[in-house]
Formats: structure tokens, sequence, C-alpha cells
């Protein structure tokens, strides 16, 4: 799953003038937040740090978050609307992890000049969450890291821009720094670790929106959405490192902030109304660079995870407790 999501009819929300951008925020904001909590994932497998320098690692660690219940759907409140209403009655809308794909009719009555109304109608999008094998957000990664001095290690994030598709773009650069602290206490344990981390990703995809042709009341030229995430993480880790197994836990803090943007010329067909509700015509109005959002995801972390060592070939797994519980795991090349 990708911000092409906006193919599935987001665009169509511009129609709803300064309302716009919350409806869609309501809408997309499971996939956001699941994407920041992802990201603050998969940056350890152990405490233990490269015993030499320029020790070297590779993983391969995707992380799927899981969608709370809660936030498969959203309260639809009049009152936060200045433009917009509901005529089939509903006050709960599908986002779009929410497994219902059902449609909802939403009416647009904006006041244009002397006593008359801009009108237009657009049905809001349905979920995407039964179409997907489980309910949750899932981010592809990899990244190295190199021993370096004092018992502490680098680790990088990187992804070039590349395009998996043609109307699909894609980048990401994260750095992570982890210290062991156990040296610092005098202790000389063979099989316990303890080391703390900072880590930071930046994140930036761009989805073309190509015009709807079923849907004449907006048209659409240079239309994209470009999605950016920035996460940080600061984290206490230790482990238990023996032989053939790892186990190992940590707690720390996430913090997210990202925004989702929809650019480009979109001109709008409204309809004419008059104060006693007949239609009298039509006005076009063209807009640019209609919808901005922004979202943060905040708060604490704990992590309990395993790892099977066959020799410089590692295969592990971890669990995530958070306000978007995540699941890391993944395969990894380590040499001392």
């Amino acid at each position: 799953m990708s911000i092409s999501m906006f193919s599935q009819g987001v665009e169509t929300f511009v129609l709803a003038a300064g309302d716009a951008g919350r409806l869609a925020e309501n809408y997309v904001n499971p996939f956001v937040k699941g994407f920041m909590y992802d990201l603050n994932g998969g940056w350890y497998t152990t405490a233990k740090t490269h015993k030499k320098k320029f020790g070297f690692d590779l993983t391969i660690n995707p992380s799927i978050s899981f969608v709370p219940a809660s936030d498969e759907f959203f309260t639809f409140v009049p009152g936060d609307y200045s433009y917009l209403s509901l005529p089939n009655g509903e006050n709960s809308l599908p986002t779009v992890m929410s497994d219902s794909d059902q449609e909802a009719l939403v009416e647009v009555r904006i006041p244009y000049e002397e006593d008359t109304y801009k009108v237009a109608e657009f049905d809001m999008p349905g979920g995407i969450g039964a179409d997907l094998p489980i309910k949750a957000v899932p981010v592809p990664m990899a990244q190295v890291g190199f021993g370096f001095f004092g018992n502490t290690d680098f680790k990088v994030r990187f992804v070039p821009s590349i395009s998996p598709a043609e109307n699909f773009k894609f980048d990401l650069f994260g750095l992570g720094v982890q210290h062991s602290i156990l040296p610092y206490f005098k202790v000389d344990n063979p099989i316990l670790n303890v080391s703390v981390l900072a880590a930071f990703t930046n994140m930036k995809m761009t989805y073309t929106i190509e015009n709807d042709t079923d849907f004449d009341e907006v048209d659409v030229q240079n239309g994209a959405a470009e999605f950016k995430v920035n996460t940080w993480t600061l984290q206490a880790i230790a482990s238990v490192d023996l032989k053939l197994i790892t186990f190992y836990g940590a707690v720390g803090y996430n913090s997210g902030k990202s925004s989702v943007k929809m650019k480009g010329d979109y001109t709008l067909t409204y309809d004419l109304e008059d104060g006693q509700g007949n239609m009298i015509g039509s006005v076009p109005e063209t807009i640019s660079d209609p919808i901005s959002m922004n979202f943060q995801a905040n708060g604490m972390r704990g992590t309990l995870g395993t790892r099977l060592n066959l020799g410089f070939f590692k295969i592990f797994a971890d669990y995530t407790f958070q306000e978007y519980n995540t699941l890391t795991g993944g395969i990894a090349f380590s040499f001392n």
C-alpha cells in the first residue's frame, strides 16, 4: 500500500473548499500514523555493539503497524464543517484503513453572491482494509550498521530517489547511533549487554494524481500528492546474547511529524442554486495546491524480541507495544 490511495477518489475532496483539509485528514489519519510508527522500529536486534572498529551488519527489516479498531472510523461532527452535510444521516464514516468499502454521499453548499450558493456532491470513499491480508500499514526497510569507536555503532538507512511505478517516487534517509553503556558500570558480563539508541528517519513519497474522466466536476492539471515524514526515537536496550539465540527488549519514546499535500491546479464545476433551492446555472472555479495536512504521533514504546544466531546469519522478530502496536521481522548479516 502507498500514497496511491489518493487515486481512489480523495481528489474529489477539493470540492469541499475550506473543509477539504479536515475531511481528508480524518480519512487518511491511520495510514499516516501507522507509517510513522513503522519508521521508528527495526533499528536493532541486540544491545551488543560491534567488537571491532568497522565491524559491519546488513539488516532487512520490514515492519507492520496494526491499526486499532477505534481508528477504522471517524465521527462526522457537522459543527466542525462550514459547508458539508451528510444527507443520508450517517455520522460514522470509514477511514482509509477500514474494512468497510461503503461510500457515503457528501453534500457541499457554499455561499456565493446575491443570495446564491455553489453546490456539489461527491462520494466519500470507503476503506481498503478488506483488500489487505491484515489490517496494518507495512513498510519495507533495509539498513547497514558499522562499529566506529568507543563501543558505538552507526546505522544508516538510505534509499535514493526511485520510481517503482511510472507515477510514483520514493526516497528515504535515516541515521542512528547506538552506544553501549555497560562498560561505564565496570560490569564484565559475557552475555548481558545494555545500550542506548538515538535515531531519526526522513522519508518522502510523491504520487501523480491522474484526471478522473468519470467525475466531470473536478479537472486535474499537474496533480500530485506529496507525503513527507520525519520521525525520531530514543531508546534504552538490553539483551541476553547467547551463542545460538539472543533475547532483547527496550523501552523508549517515539516522536513523528508528517505532512500530506495535494498540489496542482484543480478546475471545479459547481451548480449554482438560488435561495429557494432552484438550480440557476453553474459556475467554474480554479484553485491551486488545495490541501495541506499535518500529523503528529508521540508516545512511549516497549519492545520484546528474539534473534536466532546462525554464525554471521541472523533471523529475528520483535513486537513493540505502543499506540499502533508494531511487528518487525527479518534477516541480518553481521560481521564483528
